[in-house]
């Protein structure tokens, strides 16, 4: 559905071959609606944001402060700065003016007369792409003043991001757009639906999510509620990256699939030769999930016991939490029998050192300890004791600080080093020896 015409041949991202594929259409009577009408749609259709966090999109909308007078602002979060992910980023490409016609219903829902699209800097040429059709659509009245003849007038702006990762967090977001460090705020009190960019009631949801808001009109709240499972409607996008024979990107029913169908179905399963061995299903911040552990219970949709392996979890946002992980952005990250975990850790651990925003002690401290003590555990200076030390530092650092920064950090480690501290232990005494550690038996360069 929001990836219809993406790879369609024939299919270009101008305004006139939107058009004639019905683009616009749901805009022209979305903006005849009562927009409290509209955002009781979007409450009704249970979606939940698909930028990472899952909140449902209808209910931050509820949560806005209509009440103040000051003016409302909609921003798009197009950062997609997490690792794995690249789901928004072939929207912006290839069909821009989906989000832009999502964009001015939802502003127009919420009374928004200023939209903003924040997009990761080095996507130098997707912010080239929605430039030009912001001026497309600007040109036929789409957006800008008087929209259609309405009476309502919004503006869309594209501002580029400075390439940080913290700023794919909504108020650290809102900070670089006001033009400052891109620091995250502290909840409570500031919550963006009530003191978001300029002090002033700020909606930030994803692409896909934006974009979904045409479709939920058009097809009528409730109607959209039957699409997926309970709790989890419509459909996600699953980009699968790494140790695949054929890594790519899939638009599913949300539960209509499970990992196992996409890893071999559509992905054509591992490497010849090769045995799957860790997944992260969401994106790099998402815990761990090890090949071959089970889950068992009963399921809270459907009241029937389940009894799942890695290859068997349903595909939507309420299975993945059953077995402690998260769907997220749907960046599946996989990695098979050749993969060396420690290096992999290692490897996690620099890259949230480096992009934490040293605000918050646990995180600015704690993130840059597990940075260094993984690349001394991977230079072979470890001792054996610094596994479960590498476990207690990121325990100190979840819940402890202002944005989820500190979480991201310390998930992968959190899920990885129980799942896999036989292996760290191999390499470790294996090193002490001067052995090179070859986990699958490889050939060593």
């Amino acid at each position: 559905m929001i990836y219809k015409h993406v790879d369609e041949e024939g299919y270009s991202n101008d305004i006139e071959c939107y058009i004639k594929n019905g683009g616009y259409e749901i805009l022209k009577k979305a903006v005849q609606a009562k927009p409290e009408d509209l955002r009781q749609e979007v409450l009704d259709s249970g979606l939940r944001g698909r930028g990472g966090a899952g909140f449902p999109t209808g209910m931050k909308w509820k949560f806005l402060d209509f009440k103040s007078g000051k003016p409302i602002y909609l921003v798009c979060n197009a950062d997609e700065s997490e690792p794995g992910t690249y789901k928004d980023r072939q929207l912006i490409y290839q069909d821009p003016h989906q989000l832009i016609e999502g964009m001015m219903i939802s502003a127009f829902a919420i009374g928004a007369k200023q939209a903003f699209i924040y997009i990761r800097g080095e996507f130098i040429n997707g912010a080239r792409i929605l430039e030009k059709a912001i001026e497309e659509a600007r040109a036929k009245n789409f957006l800008g003043d008087d929209i259609l003849g309405s009476g309502y007038s919004c503006d869309l702006v594209v501002h580029r991001g400075g390439g940080a990762y913290i700023c794919g967090e909504e108020t650290g977001l809102i900070e670089s757009l006001e033009g400052k460090r891109g620091y995250p705020r502290i909840k409570p009190p500031y919550f963006p639906a009530a003191l978001g960019l300029y002090m002033c009631p700020t909606i930030v949801n994803n692409v896909e999510t934006l974009c979904w808001v045409r479709h939920i009109i058009e097809l009528g709240g409730k109607k959209f509620a039957e699409i997926g499972v309970k709790g989890d409607s419509g459909t996600h996008i699953i980009g699968v990256s790494g140790l695949v024979q054929k890594p790519g990107y899939f638009e599913i029913e949300a539960g209509a699939h499970t990992l196992g169908e996409i890893l071999y179905d559509g992905c054509g399963g591992p490497l010849p030769g090769r045995k799957f061995k860790a997944v992260i299903p969401g994106g790099l911040s998402m815990k761990i999930l090890k090949w071959g552990e089970r889950w068992k219970g009963k399921h809270p949709n459907s009241g029937e016991d389940y009894d799942w392996g890695v290859e068997d979890i349903p595909l939507d946002s309420v299975s993945m939490g059953l077995c402690g992980t998260a769907l997220s952005t749907g960046g599946a990250m996989i990695m098979d029998d050749s993969t060396d975990m420690l290096e992999a850790m290692a490897n996690i651990n620099a890259f949230y050192a480096h992009e934490s925003c040293g605000q918050c002690t646990p995180c600015r401290e704690g993130s840059l300890w597990m940075h260094k003590l993984s690349k001394r555990m991977t230079d072979g200076k470890a001792r054996e004791e610094d596994v479960p030390l590498l476990l207690d530092i990121a325990d100190q650092i979840a819940g402890r600080t202002i944005c989820a920064h500190g979480e991201a950090a310390a998930w992968p480690v959190q899920s990885a080093v129980p799942k896999f501290k036989d292996e760290y232990l191999d390499k470790i005494k294996k090193q002490a020896n001067g052995e090179r550690y070859n986990a699958a038996g490889f050939p060593l360069i």
